[in-house]
């Protein structure tokens, strides 16, 4: 599995054949759009800043669009998403937590969260996280302490952060005793590879 990281909450995850994409972000955003072929695409949440899906249609990939909660199969992936409210630019919406699973692996990625405090029933079906994917930015998303606690409950086994600026980010690396953790251009990780780490962090440049 290779993972690369496009600002925002954007992230390509690629294995064998297939290509995902999460928060594409979209032309109207004041982020830098994104452009790239997936098979899936997973919008967290209703917004420029999220729902690009346009953007990761590419060539013979034409994206299968998943944008709220349910349960999912699509080819080798397994997808259930889970709604919880939130606000964002001071307008409620929902956002969705999706748990992918793929390659022997869970995948857990929290979208545009505002609020730590998710209810429990949630929690418990999210099961062993190996790659868990939080915003630690602040304003309409967590910010450091409550993204860093939220990481550290969830006992993932390697977090990526997102949705951040320099200052965020360097706050949150000393936060969890990271603070000689250097960005990468691309994480290519395996099963084999995450089981042996306990809250690892890895931070992706864009």
């Amino acid at each position: 599995m290779v993972i690369t990281y496009h600002g925002g909450q954007c992230f390509k995850v690629s294995f064998g054949n297939t290509t995902l994409a999460f928060d594409p972000i979209a032309k109207e955003s004041k982020l830098t759009s994104v452009k790239f072929g997936s098979d899936v695409a997973f919008i967290s949440l209703n917004h420029p800043n999220f729902n690009g899906s346009s953007q990761v249609a590419l060539g013979n990939k034409q994206p299968f669009v998943v944008s709220g909660p349910g349960e999912y199969e699509i080819g080798e992936v397994t997808v259930r998403g889970f709604g919880v409210k939130t606000t964002y630019e001071n307008v409620e919406h929902f956002n969705t937590i999706y748990q992918v699973r793929l390659e022997e692996m869970n995948l857990v990625f929290l979208g545009a969260l505002g609020d730590a405090e998710i209810d429990p029933k949630i929690l418990g079906e999210l099961g062993d996280i190996d790659i868990l994917f939080v915003p630690i930015g602040g304003g309409d998303v967590l910010d450091v302490p409550a993204a860093a606690k939220l990481a550290t409950k969830l006992e993932a086994r390697l977090i990526l952060p997102m949705h951040y600026d320099k200052t965020s980010l360097n706050t949150f690396l000393k936060e969890v005793g990271a603070e000689t953790v250097k960005p990468v251009d691309k994480l290519t990780i395996k099963k084999r590879d995450v089981v042996v780490m306990e809250g690892d962090v890895v931070v992706l440049s864009v």
